[in-house]
């Protein structure tokens, strides 16, 4: 297992430094000149040529790479924002508790309810329950996450009053956008839960532990929910980088304080190195949550090895 972890670990070496190249040339192709941002509408050619030497935007482009990948390798710094001229890590690093938690209440909703509405509608094959859970699914797929949020402010805080729109001062200001992150997941997550428990509990060792005369609710959880949870891990694993990706239209409907909402401030203000570091690192937690959805698979079913 450390060996496999190991070698995971100095796998994600040459992946980062591809994805940092192709950021790198991406968003320098994007339209617009951050030194005419940065030095103002009313600055003259004469000003915007200084900011943009300023910058370091007037040297090659292979140069400027060097110059970056360079500086992150030895000093672990990530540049300086052309918008805020604060360093980046200090951009992130106030940004990034703010989508971490909103993340992580989302999938916890997400999954508890998935995996509920899955098992009761594999349970309940063909029944009402399996119905309606599978249209309920249907729905938080279908419903876009911008449409949901309006909707979620428009009946709990403007019609209601019962809950903020924006910031996230307390735990009240995360049950909406958690609530319209976590949707999309929570449907994906019951319908993958279903397709996996209606094959498991046709296996013959279900029916041998009913024919025992187990309870049925020990036969699902004791015996079909640990078999059933491999598949469901992965797809666990890929929407919590889905959430982290999604985050940025969500913030963006709440106002929340977070990396999504700084991304497309970047994006905006053409701010190239905090768009870089943005993407490096949801590339880099993205590999990262592969990682240890490899892992839980040896800790879910001990047959499983890592070579």
């Amino acid at each position: 297992m450390l060996h496999y972890f190991l070698k995971r670990l100095l796998g994600l070496l040459p992946t980062l430094f591809l994805v940092a190249v192709i950021v790198f040339l991406f968003v320098h192709m994007l339209p617009g000149d951050p030194a005419r941002l940065a030095a103002g509408p009313e600055a003259d050619q004469v000003t915007v040529e200084l900011v943009r030497k300023d910058l370091g935007l007037d040297k090659p482009l292979p140069e400027q790479f060097i110059t970056y990948f360079g500086n992150i390798i030895t000093k672990g710094d990530f540049g300086t924002s052309l918008r805020t001229k604060r360093p980046v890590s200090v951009e992130i690093g106030e940004r990034f508790a703010a989508t971490f938690w909103l993340t992580v209440w989302s999938m916890v909703w997400s999954v508890f309810f998935g995996l509920i509405i899955g098992m009761i509608s594999a349970t309940k094959r063909n029944k009402w329950q399996d119905h309606a859970g599978m249209a309920l699914a249907v729905s938080g797929i279908s419903f876009p996450t911008f449409a949901l949020g309006l909707l979620l402010m428009e009946i709990f805080s403007v019609s209601l009053g019962w809950l903020p729109t924006v910031g996230a001062d307390s735990w009240k200001h995360y049950i909406l956008p958690s609530i319209t992150l976590g949707a999309g997941v929570a449907a994906v997550m019951a319908r993958f839960t279903r397709a996996s428990f209606v094959e498991i509990l046709q296996d013959d060792y279900i029916r041998t532990a009913r024919a025992k005369g187990l309870s049925e609710w020990a036969v699902i959880v004791k015996h079909g929910l640990r078999n059933a949870l491999i598949p469901v891990v992965t797809m666990m694993g890929l929407q919590f980088g889905f959430l982290l990706g999604g985050s940025i239209v969500v913030e963006k409907v709440f106002n929340w304080p977070g990396l999504g909402r700084l991304l497309v401030d970047a994006v905006e203000m053409r701010d190239y190195p905090v768009l870089q570091a943005e993407v490096l690192l949801f590339s880099l937690e993205f590999i990262l949550i592969n990682l240890l959805v490899d892992i839980l698979y040896a800790v879910i079913n001990p047959r499983i090895c890592f070579k």
